[in-house]
């Protein structure tokens, strides 16, 4: 089957690159979901919770897209499909959260806390998995809430 990449639902997953068991762990498995409910994974690309996502998709044969902050695609994590090497540093921030349709947040770094603000400034919908309080995310306790959630947001 070929993928139309003009027809891909990107979905960012954001969260820190130094995170913990258990934030990787979420990451992991909301990849995992959004992938089955044939969503694109968006992620930076890089480690900790951006890799633990992209593991997650591709254990499910989804499809993972990385916008690197560097210029060198070969910095991508090794479950990045399509590595996109923007040059832009962490203004790249805001590139993800404008390319998705939604976005799934899961825990705290000081990179989510302004692809959460990039995000809701632009209309789309944010849950988060032990993340920022932030007004306007919607919390939640597990990936498959956040997953299921954003999901019933995005098809109303």
């Amino acid at each position: 089957m070929a993928v139309e990449l003009r027809d891909a639902r990107l979905v960012a997953v954001i969260g820190p690159s130094e995170a913990s068991a258990e934030e990787l762990e979420q990451a992991e498995e909301v990849g995992a979901l959004l992938a089955e409910a044939h969503f694109w994974v968006l992620t930076g690309g890089l480690g900790g919770v951006m890799e633990a996502a992209s593991r997650g998709a591709k254990s499910r044969r989804g499809h993972t897209v990385g916008l690197l902050p560097g210029t060198e695609p070969a910095d991508a994590n090794g479950w990045v499909d399509l590595a996109l090497p923007t040059g832009l540093g962490e203004l790249r921030n805001g590139l993800l959260a404008r390319a998705a349709i939604g976005v799934i947040a899961v825990g705290q770094g000081h990179g989510t806390l302004t692809e959460i603000g990039f995000a809701l400034g632009s209309g789309r919908p944010v849950l988060g998995v032990a993340t920022w309080a932030v007004h306007g995310v919607t919390q939640v306790d597990t990936a498959s809430e956040a997953v299921e959630g954003l999901a019933r947001l995005l098809s109303q």
